[in-house]
């Protein structure tokens, strides 16, 4: 287990995922967060992940975000040893592309809440988190504003671009 502290960590059931949820940490490394990631089990290392999160926690970690397929119960599993925020990530890794992990992700029982973005939806996690974030962090919430101003900026130039066309 890495000491490392980071304000999000992101986890995922297999290495094969982490095309998928790469892009959330590329967002929060943009955005000047640190960022722990790791390749974490529900299922194949429950005590391991328990561990992880609990000592992430207790070193400051700010929020989860964690992707898996399948059954995806690694965000509940995570929720159930913090109270910190979680944001969970389907990932379509079966025949039913994914909608088997959105409801694993989003059906918690109540009182172990889990954020879920949509299938594949890691950067939007990445965001959601910087603005969990951000709450106590009024410079973060000013990058996080500019980085919405270039998005923004980005469509105004895409459309500009297609109505001179026609």
């Amino acid at each position: 287990m890495s000491d490392k502290t980071c304000d999000v960590a992101i986890l995922m059931g297999s290495k094969s995922d982490l095309a998928i949820m790469k892009p959330a940490a590329d967002v929060l490394k943009e955005l000047g967060l640190d960022v722990c990631v790791r390749v974490l089990s529900a299922h194949r290392a429950p005590e391991q992940t328990a561990a992880f999160v609990r000592q992430a926690a207790a070193s400051g970690t700010k929020v989860f975000i964690c992707g898996a397929g399948g059954a995806a119960h690694l965000a509940g599993a995570v929720a159930a040893h913090t109270t910190r925020p979680v944001i969970g990530v389907p990932i379509a890794s079966s025949s039913l592309q994914g909608m088997d992990a959105l409801l694993s992700t989003a059906m918690m029982p109540p009182g172990i809440p889990v954020a879920t973005v949509a299938i594949g939806g890691a950067e939007n996690a990445g965001l959601l988190a910087a603005q969990i974030v951000a709450l106590g962090d009024g410079k973060l919430g000013e990058r996080l504003a500019a980085e919405r101003q270039e998005r923004l900026r980005k469509v105004l130039e895409t459309d500009a671009e297609v109505s001179a066309k026609f």
